[in-house]
């Protein structure tokens, strides 16, 4: 789930370079946000259910 969330945000990134030069920054963010939140989860590792 959360790999599909990052390949969308890279493709809205990619595409907020080439046409959208306004809503770049935002896209940016969202991207940096998302690498972020895959490194945490990275990190911690999945827990299963108990």
């Amino acid at each position: 789930m959360l790999f599909k969330i990052a390949a969308v945000l890279v493709v809205l990134w990619l595409l907020g370079l080439i046409v959208f030069k306004v809503s770049g920054a935002l896209i940016h963010v969202l991207l940096v946000i998302a690498i972020i939140v895959g490194l945490v989860q990275l990190f911690r590792g999945r827990r299963g259910p108990p």
